[in-house]
């Protein structure tokens, strides 16, 4: 009996222990249950942490890649400016030469050739019968002031014969004179 009563004894025990730690355990059960329920939260919360993760770091990828694509486009876009920049000058600079040659243009046109070449034949012709009506005019000048020369040396002659002549009339018209007298 001693061991039913041991036995017992025991059983008393094992009972007042879970009594007295009947409250702990029930405690530490709910307690346990709890943070299973938290673990399983946190576990759903983890899960769907992860799956948004997920989707941003392939968005995020994305807009990486854009961010990336737009400063290249802005660099592009840059580079464009001064190459629009740069072909404007030289688009005046070209306008410039354009008026400058059109000028010269211009003032060539003035002196066509070809028209400059007629006017030159037409003044060639002009020009040598001028110097043929020249000639001719030369001719009878020439032969003008010979004949002038031969005239005047008639006039000349005729002058001195005048001379001689004279006297001798003067004589016979002094003496008609004397004898009238």
């Amino acid at each position: 009996m001693l061991t039913a009563s041991k036995l017992e004894k025991i059983i008393e025990l094992e009972q007042s222990l879970k009594a007295q730690h009947q409250a702990q355990l029930d405690a530490k059960t709910v307690e346990l249950e709890r943070s299973q329920a938290n673990l399983e939260e946190s576990q759903a919360t983890i899960a769907k942490q992860l799956e948004t993760i997920t989707d941003l770091s392939a968005k995020a990828s994305v807009n990486l890649k854009l961010e990336q694509q737009n400063r290249e486009l802005h660099n592009r876009s840059e580079n464009m400016k001064d190459e629009v920049t740069t072909q404007k000058q030289r688009t005046k600079a070209l306008q410039k030469e354009l008026g400058e040659v059109r000028e010269q243009i211009k003032a060539l046109t003035q002196y066509d050739p070809i028209k400059m070449k007629k006017n030159l034949d037409d003044n060639k012709k002009r020009l040598a019968e001028k110097t043929s009506a020249n000639e001719a005019l030369q001719k009878s000048l020439n032969k003008t002031k010979a004949d002038n020369a031969d005239l005047l040396k008639k006039v000349a002659e005729l002058e001195a014969r005048v001379a001689e002549l004279e006297p001798k009339e003067e004589k016979a018209e002094k003496e008609e004179e004397a004898e009238a007298a």
